[in-house]
């Protein structure tokens, strides 16, 4: 059955060290291919969506090793198939990077068309856009895209729309293509910048990445190498945000507070206080009252899309109205629903959250619709009144690294259960 149970309305307290970047771990693995060596990734996440891609990658004939849960030795040299299984496509939309990065290699690719969260439409125009433009001819159907060149040649490439997910697939094709390419409009996530620093240790000639003008000259091949995964910014704001729903006090261990700053100023507007060293962030609510403030989802180094639904639990216990405002995806309000079941008051206008504070949450029986809205309905639940069920965790589980055991590090009366029998059991302990 597989749900989170939990007591909330006690504030947590304490410290987490924050995992490895999931988005940037799953581009990572997928470049990995690409030498014909030894490539070594450490600080990974244990996270189901990580574990999906090694399969995917151990499917088409690459080496994969695994000396520990939070690292993985790749080597493509034994690659023997170009094509990328629909069983592991429709589990982690990053599967769509084998893509860029096969086709780089081999100049021929076929992936089915991805799955992932249902947040909303994430089409692959961009993604095709760029590898035509490199020289590539690309045909979609029967669910699949394939691609294949005679050769790859360096181009500009204008990108319409600021597209994390294609300016990485582009990137990974063009380091192995002739000549120079140029994006321009490129995404400047730090996961972006991530996958740069880690084909430039394969070999790769890659420049200006974190800016919207991304340079790169191709080189004939890639070599082994050994790298260090990001820590996760979207873990490290989920726990900020818990602690200033529950009015606690967290600190965030092994993160780069550079890459939290929008999610720290709707903090600051939110009331909290905020104590920065040089890896970790200090987010204190103790004997606040929220205010409300307004957010608008951007692309970095914007507020993030992906903390939306951990701002608007906050929000939704703040003394007066504030708006969220969702601006990449177009479906990522579907946990409102069953936000309100615990007694948010939250309207939803066209991508427009118009939410008014409450005194507090009550516990109740909700469903998580995706990765980071589940992660949110567990806030709201350890900020609630009593008991709250959270079903469909295999959402969270893609993408949040021991989720219960560092909640209860912090104070959080948080269990996973598997049956009916082991929910009740903890409603009895904890009641």
């Amino acid at each position: 059955m597989g749900q989170y149970v939990m007591k909330g309305g006690t504030p947590l307290y304490g410290s987490v060290n924050i995992s490895g970047a999931k988005n940037a771990a799953l581009a990572i693995l997928a470049a990995a291919v690409m030498a014909d060596e030894d490539v070594t990734i450490t600080n990974l996440p244990d996270v189901n969506d990580v574990r999906v891609m090694l399969g995917a990658i151990d499917e088409i004939g690459a080496k994969v090793e695994r000396p520990d849960r939070h690292s993985a030795i790749i080597n493509g040299s034994t690659i023997n198939v170009l094509t990328v299984d629909y069983e592991y496509i429709k589990k982690i939309r990053a599967s769509y990077y084998m893509l860029g990065a096969l086709l780089g290699k081999y100049k021929k690719a076929e992936v089915a068309l991805p799955g992932g969260c249902a947040i909303g439409a994430r089409p692959m125009d961009l993604h095709t856009k760029g590898f035509r433009a490199l020289g590539a001819t690309v045909d979609e159907g029967y669910g699949l895209i394939s691609a294949k060149a005679d050769r790859l040649v360096g181009t500009h490439i204008y990108l319409d729309k600021v597209s994390v997910g294609a300016t990485i697939n582009i990137m990974m094709a063009a380091v192995l293509a002739e000549g120079k390419t140029s994006i321009e409009n490129a995404a400047k996530e730090p996961h972006v910048v991530d996958v740069a620093n880690f084909l430039n240790s394969m070999g790769a000639d890659i420049k200006g990445a974190g800016t919207d003008l991304i340079r790169i000259n191709g080189v004939d091949h890639l070599h082994g190498t050994e790298y260090s995964v990001i820590p996760d910014q979207i873990e490290a704001g989920t726990f900020m945000y818990a602690a200033a729903a529950t009015h606690g006090e967290i600190t965030v261990k092994n993160v780069i507070p550079k890459h939290l700053e929008a999610t720290t100023a709707k903090l600051l507007e939110a009331g909290c206080r905020i104590a920065e060293g040089d890896d970790m962030v200090t987010v204190s609510a103790r004997d606040i009252v929220l205010q409300p403030t307004q957010v608008t989802t951007l692309p970095y180094p914007g507020f993030p899309t992906d903390m939306q639904p951990q701002m608007t639990v906050v929000l939704g216990l703040a003394d007066g109205v504030s708006t969220v405002t969702e601006s990449i995806f177009d479906n990522r309000f579907k946990y409102v629903a069953e936000l309100a079941r615990m007694g948010a008051s939250i309207r939803v206008e066209s991508n427009i959250a118009i939410i008014t504070g409450v005194d507090h949450y009550t516990g109740a029986r909700v469903d998580a619709p995706d990765l980071r809205a589940g992660a949110a309905l567990v806030i709201a639940g350890l900020a609630a009144d009593g008991m709250t069920t959270v079903d469909d965790i295999r959402f969270i589980e893609r993408g949040y690294e021991d989720f219960t055991e560092k909640l209860r590090g912090v104070g959080a009366n948080i269990e996973k259960v598997d049956d009916e029998r082991a929910l009740k059991k903890f409603m009895f302990q904890v009641s």
